[in-house]
């Protein structure tokens, strides 16, 4: 069956508009890919155990790895150094380099260098989508013979190997290396520098926006993908996974999470000093005390427009019936990761719908639940990207299909209509079909007498796994 998933590039220059939604993209590929390189000093090594090719090449030598279906990575070894206005990365080879392939050029007029090797790649992981990868900008790497290295002499010069890629794909646990952007946007430098901050020592550069010739022991351009949302430990060194990919969303965000803590703290300590002439010892210690015996904590990520649900203030009037507190979580473009994340690693449960939003299961501690309501025509890519993901990170999956009654496109289309009777026929007629009805054109009503089920069943795990481990409950 095909793929689909919501992705948009932004070019430089472009206002940044996108909804919450799509700036999740980075999390989804974030947690799948990752990239070769010759160190080895991180959390876990980016080199592939299977020795993927191009993982391990010789110096003036330029490699390619096309055969995979998501992304093709190239790799560049030796005196390699960058030159934005071309759009290009040159390796220059001496004069008695390694034997030469793919021979496009003789030597040109005098004073300049041989063109010896020229290869042309996207860096993004979406290869199979046409429309997707026209958007992304094709980097130029030329091997040239080295004749006058006046010429191309070094503004900055690093010790350390980069991996060029565009702005919504990456995965790489070594932090000796530098990451060169080629689409560079702040919001997006601001939306997850944390995270950046846990794979390498060093700042971002902007390819098309810093216009010094920066050289590089080595280079990889583009990203290798596992899967959907997916670490594959047998093809990382030390059998690191999507766990271990969790762990360090812990160690990027818990630093701000920790101030964000003691400000509330502070506040709270304010506010009971100010209460204290007015309340007794004993209501203050009640309050404590209830405090102390929590609920299951439920948080609903809540969407507007297409696939919200319409009658959201019911399910969770419904859900606090059952006995849960339930937190309504409602992410815009500026909404701190951090802060979403703390949210969501403090819950016990989490419901959505299927989107791209959904990426935000990484943050829930394994053991925890994860509902997911899969509107019309969204099946096969609702279990494909988050089902079967959020089961290898430990979550207990919930997939709650809708019936045609409880969608929006009933009241739209005639019940013998394809769009509901066979939604798998339209999503095979292409992308633009499944986002224009299925995706941007439906809402959900949920059932609730039938949605209280999985609410419950919810409800009762956590309940007996909180009361079993009781440490829990002060997670």
């Amino acid at each position: 069956m095909g793929r689909y998933q919501r992705h948009h590039q932004w070019r430089k220059g472009e206002k940044h508009t996108e909804d919450d939604e799509e700036s999740q993209t980075f999390l989804m590929e974030f947690a799948n890919s990752d990239s070769t390189s010759v160190e080895n000093e991180g959390l876990a090594a980016e080199m592939d155990v299977n020795v993927p090719l191009c993982s391990s090449i010789s110096n003036g030598t330029i490699c390619c790895d096309r055969s995979s279906i998501r992304s093709d990575i190239c790799v560049m070894k030796g005196d390699v150094r960058t030159h934005s206005a071309s759009s290009s990365i040159f390796l220059y080879r001496s004069k008695d380099g390694s034997s030469l392939k793919n021979y496009v050029a003789g030597v040109v007029e005098e004073g300049k260098t041989e063109e010896l090797e020229h290869e042309k790649v996207k860096p993004y992981t979406r290869k199979w989508e046409k429309s997707v990868m026209d958007t992304i900008d094709e980097l130029q790497l030329i091997a040239k013979k080295d004749t006058l290295g006046m010429y191309h002499q070094c503004d900055v010069q690093h010790d350390v190997p980069a991996v060029f890629f565009s702005t919504g794909a990456i995965l790489h646990f070594n932090k000796k290396v530098i990451f060169v952007m080629l689409d560079y946007h702040n919001w997006w430098i601001t939306k997850y520098g944390d995270i950046l901050s846990q794979l390498s020592d060093y700042p971002p550069i902007d390819f098309s926006g810093d216009k010094r010739t920066h050289c590089f022991p080595e280079v990889t351009v583009g990203l290798r993908i596992h899967d959907e949302l997916t670490v594959d430990s047998s093809l990382m060194e030390g059998n690191m996974g999507i766990v271990d990919f969790r762990n360090l969303l812990d160690r990027a965000y818990w630093p701000r999470i920790r101030s964000l803590i003691q400000d509330e703290e502070r506040e709270a300590q304010e506010k009971l000093s100010a209460s204290l002439t007015s309340e007794s010892p004993l209501e203050i210690k009640n309050e404590v005390q209830e405090d102390q015996g929590r609920k299951p904590k439920l948080v609903v990520i809540s969407r507007n427009g297409s696939r919200a649900i319409t009658n959201e203030n019911l399910l969770v009037k419904m859900a606090e019936e059952i006995g849960f507190e339930v937190n309504v979580l409602r992410p815009n473009p500026t909404t701190e990761l951090a802060k979403i994340y703390r949210a969501l690693n403090a819950s016990d449960v989490m419901i959505g719908v299927h989107g791209a939003a959904m990426t935000h299961f990484l943050f829930m501690k394994p053991g925890s639940v994860f509902i997911q309501v899969v509107p019309l025509g969204t099946v096969w890519a609702a279990e494909e990207y988050y089902g079967e993901p959020a089961r290898k990170l430990g979550l207990k999956y919930i997939g709650y299909q809708i019936l045609t009654r409880e969608s929006s496109l009933y009241d739209k289309y005639d019940k013998d209509d394809p769009v509901l009777r066979d939604p798998k026929s339209v999503t095979k007629m292409g992308w633009e079909y499944t986002k224009k009805i299925y995706l941007d054109g439906q809402t959900v009503r949920l059932d609730l007498g039938r949605f209280r089920k999985r609410l419950v069943r919810a409800y009762d795990y956590m309940f007996h796994r909180l009361n079993k481990h009781p440490h829990l409950q002060s997670q």
